[in-house]
């Protein structure tokens, strides 16, 4: 099997785009993609400073290496969520990778907001699964660092996610993620843009670049994501593009055309009296959540 770019030998196939490619080619063709998903859906705009949400894993640590390879300045954030030594192993891959490469990776630490209270132990607190609250404090903490800090906020969803997402969304009907689910969101009082420079790249074509860029990431999973339904999701559709090449992107691309008939009233934003960020209540959930957590470690065993 030859590389159709140069002609040498390919390492991979991708049917979707009815190419194979060596390890040079398929480096390549990767920042190409995203270089057209920026292009496209005007991702980062000139004089923006992006800052990347780091997770330890393959598609984070390559779309900040591919940010670099496109020109941006962009530093990392890294959040350590306090899951044992997931959370530990997660942290050092971040870190290892900004310090080849000299970059600047800000670490803020779920524990130093919530009286030294992990995730775990704050859905216990709350009697919530540990992904709603993970994702909560997460979005809270990854806007509040973006806002602040004047940047664009960068996460490193690839099409298997957000083609995840958009299917679960379109089973249930939920037109108020729908209308929201894109690859840019806009900047408004109290919420920093959010941008998702990966879309047009799948979970497969991530993992190969990665490796072939000789990213060191860490290869497991988080421990509570286990059964969750998003991965459900996501083999149903690694069978239906077995069978059809090219479905994923065709589905979302094609939502993304049609995203404007999702309309949904704007949710009333006023600023949380603790902290001051957008909320639908006085207090927001990051704020109550603290004030539980405080409350706890206040009360005597």
């Amino acid at each position: 099997m030859r590389c159709r770019m140069c002609g040498q030998r390919a390492v991979i196939r991708l049917r979707s785009h009815n190419i194979a490619l060596c390890e040079g080619c398929l480096q390549e063709f990767i920042r190409r993609r995203v270089k057209k998903a920026i292009k496209d859906y005007r991702l980062l705009q000139p004089g923006e400073r992006p800052l990347v949400a780091v997770s330890g894993g393959k598609d984070s640590l390559s779309v900040w290496d591919l940010l670099g390879e496109l020109g941006f300045e962009a530093g990392g954030l890294y959040i350590h969520l306090g899951i044992g030594d997931y959370s530990d192993r997660s942290e050092e891959a971040a870190r290892r990778f900004a310090e080849a490469r000299g970059l600047e990776l800000r670490v803020e630490r779920v524990a130093d907001h919530f009286s030294g209270l992990g995730i775990p132990e704050l859905a216990r607190l709350d009697r919530r699964p540990p992904c709603s609250i993970c994702g909560m404090v997460k979005r809270y903490l990854m806007n509040k660092a973006a806002y602040e800090g004047g940047r664009v906020l960068v996460t490193g969803h690839n099409l298997d996610d957000e083609v995840a997402t958009l299917f679960g969304n379109v089973l249930d009907w939920k037109e108020g993620y729908l209308s929201r689910q894109a690859p840019r969101l806009p900047a408004a009082p109290g919420l920093a843009p959010r941008t998702k420079p990966l879309v047009l790249c799948t979970e497969r074509e991530m993992a190969a670049y990665a490796i072939s860029r000789g990213i060191d990431y860490i290869l497991e999973e988080c421990p509570f994501s286990r059964g969750a339904t998003s991965l459900f999701y996501k083999d149903l559709w690694n069978q239906l593009e077995e069978r059809s090449p090219g479905a994923k992107l065709r589905f979302y691309q094609n939502f993304l055309r049609v995203r404007h008939l999702f309309r949904e009233e704007e949710p009333r934003l006023q600023p949380c009296q603790s902290c001051g960020f957008p909320t639908t209540t006085e207090l927001c959930n990051f704020c109550r959540l603290r004030d539980r957590a405080k409350g706890k470690k206040g009360n005597p065993p």
